[in-house]
C-alpha cells in the first residue's frame, strides 16, 4: 500500500502539521479601521520629527579649553562666557536659535519638531553614569538627580554630563546666570523689608537671605502655528435707568444681544511651559510654586549649546515630563494667547462679550528643552496638611523679584479695618463740607 506524497512545494497537512497549531498572540495584523477613531488617529498619526541638538565633541564627558586643552571650565559670573581656571581663555558658547535655526520657519511648521533634548524621557534609564578618565583610567560617576558634573579624584580632570541621556537630565539648551548672588541677596532682603510689618515672626527671626540657591530649571520652549475659533454672545448698551429710591435703588441697563464668531490664525515663538511636575503642581495650599511664573519672561533668544560647565556652582533639577504630558496645558495658553488676539475686534460691544464655545488648532509646534536661571530663597511654614512652602524667586538674568512672605493674619485685618476707618471719616469730611 502506498502513502500519498502531497505535490512538489506545498505545505504539509493532516493531524500534528504546523497549519493546526494556533498562531501565537498578535500574529495577525492589527487593521486600524476596527479601532475607535481617537486610538486610530494616534496609530496613524506622524512620528515627530527629531533635530538632533548633541555635542559630539563632548560626548567623552570631558570639555576641553580651545587653547591650552585642559577641563577645568567655569562659567564667568555676570556673562554668557566660559573661561579656563588654567590659562583664563574665554570664549561664548554658541547660541542655540543660531546653531540650529529655531527662529526660522515658524510659520511654516507642520507637525511635531522635537529637539533631541525634549525627547521621550525612557523609564529605565539609569541616573548614574560613568565616564573612565582619559588621563589616569579611572572611572567617575556622576548622579544626574544633583549635579551635571564631577571632578576625577586622582588626576583632577573635570567631567561634565553632556551626552543626551535618556533620563530627562540633559536639555537641549542652557540660558547661563547673569544675576550674581550678592545681588539676589540683596533683592530678596528688600523685598521682604518692604512686607516686614505684617510677616510671620518666626519667619523675621529664621530669615537669612545668605541661603539664597541658584538653580537652573527644566522648561519647553515652544514654537507653534495655530489657529482658534472662539463663538460667544456680545451686549451693546442701549440704555441705562433706575428705579426706587434711597437703599432701595437698583439700575437696569438694557442691551442688544449678538452672536459673535472669530477665527484668527497666529505663531508663537519661545513660548515657556515648566517640565518638571513639581514645579507645575500650582497647589497654592501647599506651595507658592505659581511666584515663580511671576518672573517671566527669560531671554530665551540668548541661550546657549548645552554644556553642563554652565552648571558648576549651581544646583539643577531634572525634567520629568514629557511633550505628550504638556500638550493640554499647551492648549490652555493658546486659548488664552487666542483672546487675547481677538479683544481689539470685539471692543464695540460695551456689556462684554460671552465666549460659549472655544477650540483650538495646533498645525505645528516644535520642542526645545532649555534650563533656565532662578534665584530660590524657601521657607517652610508649619501647619496643618503639611503646612506651606513659601518661595522667593529672583530671575538670573533679569533680576525681576517676587515671593511670598508668610504673614500674621491679625495684623492684616487690623490694618484693613484702620484703612477703612480713615476712608470713612475722610467721605463724610467731604460730604459735611460740599454741603
Amino acid at each position: 500500500m502506498s502513502i500519498p506524497h502531497p505535490p512538489p512545494g506545498s505545505a504539509p497537512t493532516g493531524p500534528g502539521s504546523p497549519q493546526e497549531v494556533p498562531p501565537p498572540p498578535g500574529s495577525f495584523p492589527l487593521d486600524p479601521a476596527t479601532l475607535p477613531k481617537a486610538i486610530r488617529d494616534e496609530l496613524e498619526a506622524p512620528d515627530p520629527v527629531a533635530i538632533d541638538t548633541a555635542a559630539t565633541e563632548l560626548k567623552d564627558g570631558l570639555n576641553h579649553c580651545p587653547k591650552c586643552g585642559a577641563t577645568d571650565i567655569r562659567h564667568r559670573p555676570g556673562s554668557d562666557l566660559l573661561i579656563c581656571l588654567y590659562c583664563r581663555t574665554e570664549w561664548h558658547g554658541e547660541r542655540v536659535e543660531e546653531a540650529f535655526g529655531l527662529g526660522e520657519g515658524i510659520d511654516q511648521l507642520d507637525g511635531t519638531v522635537v529637539a533631541s533634548g525634549a525627547r521621550d524621557i525612557a523609564a529605565d534609564v539609569a541616573s548614574l553614569m560613568s565616564f573612565k578618565c582619559t588621563g589616569c583610567g579611572a572611572e567617575v560617576t556622576v548622579n544626574t538627580d544633583s549635579a551635571m558634573t564631577a571632578r576625577c579624584h586622582w588626576c583632577r580632570h573635570v567631567f561634565g554630563v553632556n551626552e543626551q541621556v535618556a533620563n530627562g537630565a540633559v536639555p537641549d539648551a542652557v540660558l547661563p546666570f547673569h544675576i550674581k548672588k550678592d545681588d539676589a541677596v540683596a533683592r530678596i532682603r528688600q523685598f521682604v523689608d518692604k512686607r516686614r510689618m505684617f510677616a510671620l515672626k518666626a519667619f523675621k527671626e529664621e530669615f537669612t537671605p545668605e541661603n539664597v540657591v541658584g538653580v537652573f530649571l527644566p522648561y519647553m520652549i515652544i514654537d507653534g502655528r495655530v489657529s482658534a475659533d472662539v463663538i460667544g454672545q456680545g451686549e451693546i448698551q442701549t440704555r441705562r435707568y433706575t428705579r426706587g429710591s434711597g437703599k432701595n435703588k437698583t439700575t437696569y441697563y438694557d442691551a442688544d444681544v449678538y452672536q459673535v464668531d472669530r477665527h484668527v490664525d497666529f505663531t508663537v515663538d519661545d513660548l515657556t511651559l515648566e517640565s518638571s511636575a513639581e514645579r507645575g503642581n500650582l497647589d497654592t495650599r501647599a506651595n507658592t510654586n505659581n511666584i515663580i511664573n511671576t518672573i517671566l519672561p527669560f531671554d530665551t533668544k540668548n541661550a546657549v549649546m548645552w554644556n553642563a560647565s554652565y552648571l558648576t556652582g549651581y544646583t539643577s533639577e531634572k525634567r520629568n515630563r514629557d511633550v505628550e504630558h504638556l500638550l493640554p496645558r499647551l492648549e490652555d495658553q493658546l486659548l488664552s494667547i487666542a483672546r487675547a488676539q481677538v479683544h481689539e475686534s470685539v471692543s464695540r460691544y460695551d456689556r462684554g462679550v460671552r465666549w460659549e464655545q472655544e477650540g483650538v488648532t495646533v498645525h505645528g509646534t516644535r520642542w526645545v528643552s532649555m534650563y533656565l536661571p532662578v534665584w530660590l530663597y524657601s521657607y517652610h511654614q508649619p501647619g496643618r496638611n503639611g503646612g506651606m512652602l513659601h518661595y522667593i524667586a529672583v530671575n538670573g538674568r533679569t533680576g525681576e523679584t517676587m515671593g511670598s512672605v508668610p504673614t500674621q493674619q491679625w495684623k492684616l485685618l487690623a490694618a484693613a479695618l484702620t484703612v477703612g476707618t480713615f476712608l470713612e471719616g475722610i467721605a463724610i469730611w467731604i460730604l459735611r463740607n460740599a454741603s
